[in-house]
């Protein structure tokens, strides 16, 4: 079986390889780049760029802030990595400053989504109430579960409700921290008992 199944996956190896060289071909050079870019855009690189050090700052604060306070609050940690994802600069049509603008905006758009997430379990700890104004757009996963605003009742019994749920999270994490380190030493849970 193996033997009609070889000659495939050379092909698909080989028509890989042409797919690559032919996208590499495509990719400009610097100079090229440089001399087709907007005045704008080249302009407006250096402000873009600035902003590297405040994200940089953000992301360094807000690591801190919830390693420091989310176990006080038994609220689960969130992931880095999950929201993080570097790929792009590997495409072979993509120039070096293409890819660096991609390692960039990767970082940043990863950056903001992890904020957003460790902003709304916060939110969800100690402010789980709905805006009054509908003006509210895309905001992060934990907010439709938030109470009404203007509803007292509902705020305190459903505030240990919503900060329950942030524990379930953290055990959750928790298990699925152990059983990662169990796979990786190749001990499964009946091994262990």
């Amino acid at each position: 079986m193996i033997e009609h199944v070889l000659p495939r996956l050379q092909a698909a190896g080989v028509r890989e390889s042409r797919r690559r060289r032919a996208q590499h071909r495509l990719r400009p050079t610097v100079a090229a780049f440089l001399r087709d870019a907007s005045v704008g855009n080249l302009l407006t690189l250096p402000i873009i760029y600035s902003l590297s050090a405040p994200f940089v700052l953000l992301d360094l604060w807000v690591t801190l802030y919830q390693w420091i306070c989310f176990p006080m609050y038994g609220i689960a940690r969130v992931s880095r990595r999950t929201f993080f994802v570097f790929d792009r600069h590997t495409l072979p049509y993509l120039n070096t400053i293409e890819k660096a603008h991609c390692v960039y905006c990767s970082y940043v758009t990863g950056l903001i989504a992890y904020v957003r997430e460790v902003t709304g379990r916060t939110e969800q700890y100690w402010c789980p109430i709905k805006h009054a104004s509908g003006r509210t757009v895309r905001l992060h996963r934990h907010y439709p579960h938030f109470v009404t605003y203007g509803d007292a009742i509902e705020y305190r019994r459903r505030l240990p409700v919503l900060r329950a749920q942030l524990r379930r999270e953290q055990l959750k994490g928790a298990q699925r921290a152990r059983a990662r380190r169990s796979a990786s030493y190749g001990v499964t849970r009946r091994d262990s008992k």
